[in-house]
């Protein structure tokens, strides 16, 4: 913005001081520059997240200013609860956030109007249910303290485990914590299993040598199931698809970074969440980021769990039993699609 307004601001400056009677037409000529000058100003734009590898391109974006050459200015918003983001989106405290599917699967049914505007990862084995050396597998969850945050992807993927063995949450004992809680207590002693994700997740395997701990059941047992997606209200998608585009475009500007500079890229991962690269690294094989060619079909009716279809629906019968929703909300109705078939086209 400085360099295109400074040589012309400096050159009529000049001219003006030569031909005095220039200056009334010159001064008009000025302003408009200034405003042109004001109008192409970076947008701001929040946008809330939480510390996962999934993640990873948008925290590239945000240390190489990517956006910058999108016209815009987005400051990540760091939440240490997942579940605090629909209502930070909802007041206007934050333009957009990243969510997890079901998040927004539940958002829609309580009658909120966000929306996924594209998807950026599912989970392939960065959230899991871990245990200690007396639980062998889910079953045996029964009657235990599981240690897990309530209305979050641990949630989601702790209820869908129970279901595949017949069992419910009346069949153990809940202990609400943060993901990030999860470690300490397991150490401590006080759970014998605990759901979280990455880089928790790596924290707890990592204890005693990699052998107090163990994975009993991970995203990895349903691909797609647990899916990171970009959201914003409904009405924000009309007020600036252009900003909304701007965002996903710098994202993708990130994930080519982190294909062609790898070791680079995992440097600045890690910064932003607070491990090392090699961590980092190790992290990125239990998500799948999505690439661009792929995102149309998550919006497409399948039978896959890659599909908002095939997923919704299962979400939504859990939520439902489970009474965190009444309704079962139609699948169109979480997602607009028009942003992504722009940019695949």
């Amino acid at each position: 913005m400085k360099s295109t307004a400074t040589p012309a601001s400096t050159s009529l400056r000049s001219t003006s001081r030569r031909h005095h009677f220039l200056k009334p037409v010159l001064g008009l000529a000025l302003s408009l520059a200034m405003a042109g000058a004001f109008a192409q100003a970076p947008a701001p734009m929040k946008i809330a997240t939480v510390v996962w590898i999934g993640y990873g391109p948008f925290y590239v974006a945000e240390a190489l200013d990517l956006y910058k050459k999108y016209n815009l200015k987005v400051s990540l918003q760091v939440f240490n609860d997942p579940a605090l983001i629909p209502a930070a989106i909802a007041s206007g405290a934050v333009d957009g956030g990243m969510l997890t599917y079901d998040q927004v699967v539940g958002q829609v049914a309580a009658g909120r109007n966000m929306k996924v505007v594209m998807p950026i990862d599912y989970s392939n084995g960065g959230d899991a249910i871990v245990a200690d050396s007396t639980i062998a597998k889910v079953a045996d969850f029964k009657g235990k303290k599981i240690g897990y945050n309530p209305l979050s992807p641990s949630d989601f993927l702790l209820s869908y485990a129970l279901k595949t063995v017949n069992l419910t949450e009346k069949d153990i004992t809940p202990v609400s914590m943060t993901p990030e809680s999860v470690p300490a207590a397991m150490a401590s002693g006080q759970l014998p299993i605990g759901v979280t994700y990455e880089p928790s997740l790596s924290q707890i395997l990592g204890q005693g040598g990699g052998k107090k701990f163990k994975v009993v059941f991970s995203s990895k047992n349903a691909p797609g199931l647990i899916a990171d997606v970009l959201v914003f209200d409904d009405k924000v998608i009309k007020a600036k698809p252009a900003e909304i585009t701007g965002i996903m475009k710098a994202y993708l500007d990130g994930m080519a970074y982190m294909k062609s500079k790898p070791a680079e890229a995992h440097k600045i991962i890690g910064k932003f969440m607070g491990v090392s690269a090699a961590e980092v690294k190790e992290q990125l094989t239990g998500v799948y980021n999505i690439p661009l060619a792929e995102m149309p079909k998550a919006f497409l009716p399948a039978k896959e769990t890659t599909s908002y279809y095939a997923s919704g629906d299962i979400i939504a019968q859990l939520l439902k039993a489970k009474g965190q929703i009444t309704t079962i909300p139609a699948t169109e109705a979480t997602f607009d699609a028009s942003l992504v078939k722009a940019l695949a086209k």
